[in-house]
């Protein structure tokens, strides 16, 4: 069932597929990431970064946004193979679309692949270096690789852009808290 889904949502994005702005390139983004710099609690900021993530998703372009819509709804069921398919279908598709391959990047953690997943980190960074979300993932995926150092970078610039995000300031405090005291 989710292949015949995966297939017609591929042969309708590759039949009417046309060039759209990238995501990252919104003139709204800008004033976003000013305002959630400044927010000083957190349901502020959760209201500023559900603004960018929205901008994020949005490839401006109705197939690629169905592939991106039945990824995700593959993994919250958690069928991470189908997920898998679906958001290499999105980076085939858009290999500009920054969000395709933080979700790629996301599904790839989830199932282990923490090299792979790093990959596409560095393809969403070079797309939105703002992209506080693949920072944060970045941290996550060096933890998982013992990168203490690489780890506490990640963290660090993901809380430049987003300084109230959440978890990310703990395990930041926790990794330099075990530096310091040796243990790591």
């Amino acid at each position: 069932m989710h292949l015949r889904i995966f297939a017609l949502a591929a042969a309708l994005a590759a039949a009417i597929a046309t060039p759209a702005a990238a995501d990252q390139k919104d003139p709204r983004l800008e004033p976003l990431f000013t305002q959630l710099q400044a927010t000083a609690s957190l349901p502020e900021a959760q209201a500023v970064e559900a603004q960018i993530w929205m901008i994020w998703m949005d490839a401006k372009d109705g197939p690629t946004d169905t592939l991106m819509q039945l990824g995700l709804a593959a993994m919250q069921a958690g069928n991470l193979a189908g997920a898998l398919e679906l958001f290499d279908a999105v980076t085939v598709q858009k290999p500009d679309f920054a969000e395709g391959w933080n979700k790629r990047a996301t599904v790839l953690y989830m199932l282990g692949a923490y090299d792979h997943s790093a990959e596409d980190v560095a393809k969403v960074l070079a797309l939105e270096p703002r992209h506080f979300g693949a920072l944060a993932g970045l941290g996550l995926i060096d933890m998982e690789l013992d990168k203490t150092d690489e780890a506490i970078d990640a963290f660090e610039r993901a809380l430049k852009l987003h300084p109230q995000l959440p978890g990310v300031k703990q395990r930041l405090e926790v990794l330099q808290r075990k530096k310091r005291d040796g243990a790591i």
